[in-house]
């Protein structure tokens, strides 16, 4: 094990939970039914693709944009300072990586405005080597770009590099990209696709520690 690649939105941090509760807040407002199964659709994928699911779901006139904005501005006056919540042992275990000297990387299809903030808040910008972000990447998860660039940059062969995901299209891009995978469910609970591509499937970034300190 030369590296190990994280996604940050239920992984790193528990913030796919807030980002639901927020859409669900403007929904009530708007009268948009059914948000929340629509934000579930969209785990794991780029603003790009999320904005195509919920014109897919409300119709090509649903004025996204604006309501993603009121979300995005009632996530950040929740989130923002460094009150988005970090996962259980996250610090633990990227203090550890770093200790045994295994690079570390963040594979997120958020924007990268937002992951920067919100790392830098959160105390965890020094752990990472390389950050990848959904916009600088031509493709979505489950396409493996965003994996194989994060291992280009750290300059490690994908074999030789884990990755750790809670998403299912995570999951895909990931093993497509060659890594072995670790899933941390976190909204949605693994099936069998999951259980036959995950290396493992560990309840916590506590127990992926321990994981490691045997792969290593």
């Amino acid at each position: 094990m030369q590296a190990v690649v994280f996604d940050m939105d239920g992984v790193i941090f528990d913030s796919e939970t807030l980002l639901t509760e927020c859409w669900v807040e403007v929904a009530r407002e708007h009268g948009i039914p059914d948000v929340e199964h629509t934000n579930y659709l969209c785990l794991g994928v780029n603003d790009v693709e999320t904005k195509e699911i919920f014109l897919h779901v409300y119709g090509q006139d649903f004025p996204y944009d604006t309501y993603e904005r009121e979300v995005m501005r009632l996530f950040r006056k929740r989130a923002s300072g460094g009150k988005l919540p970090k996962k259980p042992g996250v610090e633990e275990l990227l203090s550890f990586l770093k200790e045994q000297g295994v690079k570390v990387a963040l594979a997120t299809s958020s924007r990268e405005s937002i992951v920067m903030d919100e790392i830098r808040e959160a105390g965890l910008l020094s752990y990472f080597d390389a950050i990848v972000c959904g916009d600088t990447i031509t493709k979505s998860k489950p396409d493996p770009e965003i994996y194989l660039k994060a291992c280009e940059r750290l300059g490690v062969e994908p074999e030789k590099a884990y990755a750790v995901e809670d998403s299912f299209n995570g999951v895909r891009s990931a093993t497509r990209a060659g890594l072995s995978c670790i899933m941390v469910p976190d909204i949605k609970q693994p099936d069998d696709e999951m259980r036959s591509l995950a290396c493992c499937i560990l309840p916590s970034l506590v127990e992926v520690k321990e994981y490691l300190k045997i792969a290593r």
